[in-house]
């Protein structure tokens, strides 16, 4: 297979970063039991990993092509590896920042470097999409099978231990195998080298003219409000798990993964659903359908509080029931990334995916923080029900989002006819 070291190579990436990325929840839970750390404490690390990836994506964009696409992904390959390394020895909360800093800083420069690259290794647009469609389904496979790494290494009869740290061993294993591959790899980039870089100035004030645009400035509203429910459940339902259903800490790690693998499917049934259906209605349907979930799987895990569990079998309803949120969440994000960027044209759509990238890392990191602040002073059960709000905040985003952009299609659609 053409160029088969650089792309087993980007599949690796994507795999050990979705695990670290992803990761945030159960690490959230471990550093409760390990560093005496609280709730609200624990919330910060969701910011260590998404502000890095906002301020390194801004910056990228400058300065990447200069250093050259491959360069930029060993770079942060050696990094996120060192950071791993260092790990199980110098565990502490401390260290536990640093390393959730310098993953969201090496994904920043991963994901920029892997997009180009996928053009630079494919023939046409057929095999840059399957390629692409790989890539992203790979990212998920590497979040569902972290959390069955991470809880191997935790050890259920002693809290305290910090036997799951040594996970980052064979972590820092798979970005070794996909530096060596990467590093023994040809990647010609002269085709995406040679244009002139914009500096970091000029592309602020794109994205600021940009933004500032009606339809714009209601995507970003919409983006930030569907991450922030996204991370807020993601991030904090292992420790749901194991302090509202009391489940023991490997199997609330093991159940989270019911999130991700429904939020896959989800995607993939959207895929379908949206050929035929107006993207608005197919959103607002799966809003309420969440809404009406949360309402439904809350009060059920309150049911299920005194029920001793000891593996997937006695595992209360409620623990299955929620996570299958994704299911009706998963299509929102993607939808209305196509939407915003088949509307813009060609030559915005490098400012705009700044624009995606920083909001939804912003996003991320205010549900974090707000639902772990949320958990400490009232509980799991009401820090849950609080996504109802930011639902409620994404249905009005949506219909204004819908009617902003008909009507833009509509002056498109009217200059055209006039130009002829």
């Amino acid at each position: 297979m053409t160029n088969w070291k650089i792309k087993l190579s980007l599949f690796l990436n994507y795999f050990v970063l979705a695990i670290l990325l992803n990761s945030v929840g159960t690490v959230i839970l471990q550093v409760q039991h390990n560093f005496d750390v609280s709730e609200s404490s624990a919330s910060v690390l969701e910011a260590f990993k998404d502000l890095s990836i906002a301020l390194v994506s801004f910056l990228v964009a400058s300065f990447i092509t200069r250093i050259g696409y491959k360069r930029a992904m060993l770079i942060a390959l050696a990094f996120v590896g060192i950071a791993c390394m260092l790990m199980p020895s110098m565990g502490s909360f401390v260290m536990t920042k640093v390393l959730f800093a310098v993953t969201g800083t090496s994904f920043a420069l991963i994901k920029v470097s892997v997009y180009a690259t996928i053009g630079i290794v494919t023939r046409d647009k057929k095999e840059h999409a399957s390629f692409m469609n790989f890539i992203e389904s790979f990212f998920m496979v590497g979040i569902l099978t972290g959390y069955f790494i991470f809880s191997a290494f935790v050890d259920d009869n002693n809290l305290q231990s910090t036997s799951w740290l040594n996970v980052y061993y064979l972590l820092a294993g798979i970005v070794g195998v996909a530096f060596l591959l990467l590093f023994t790899a040809q990647l010609d980039e002269t085709q995406v080298t040679g244009g002139e870089s914009k500096s970091m100035m000029e592309d602020f004030a794109d994205m600021i003219k940009l933004a500032i645009q009606p339809l714009v400035l209601v995507f970003i509203i919409s983006a930030f409000t569907y991450v922030l429910i996204e991370q807020s459940i993601m991030s904090w339902l292992p420790t749901f798990n194991s302090k509202v259903l009391n489940l023991p800490s490997t199997l609330s790690i093991q159940m989270a993964s019911i999130l991700a693998a429904s939020t896959a499917v989800g995607r993939f049934g959207a895929g379908f659903a949206l050929r035929r259906v107006h993207w608005f209605f197919v959103l607002i349907l799966c809003l309420m359908a969440a809404a009406a979930l949360v309402l439904l799987a809350i009060p059920l895990a309150k049911s299920s509080t005194d029920h001793i569990v000891t593996g997937w079998g006695s595992a209360p309803l409620g623990a299955f029931v929620f996570p299958l949120i994704g299911l009706f969440i998963a299509p929102i994000y993607p939808a209305i990334n196509s939407v915003i960027l088949s509307t813009l044209p060609a030559r915005q759509h490098g400012p705009m995916s700044g624009l995606i990238v920083i909001f939804s890392a912003l996003g991320g990191t205010t549900g974090s923080i707000i639902t772990g602040h949320i958990f400490q002073a009232f509980g799991g059960q009401t820090a849950f029900y609080f996504s109802l709000v930011p639902i409620g905040i994404l249905i009005v985003c949506l219909y204004f989002f819908n009617r902003i952009q008909k009507n833009s299609d509509a002056k498109v659609e009217f200059n055209t006819t006039a130009g002829h």
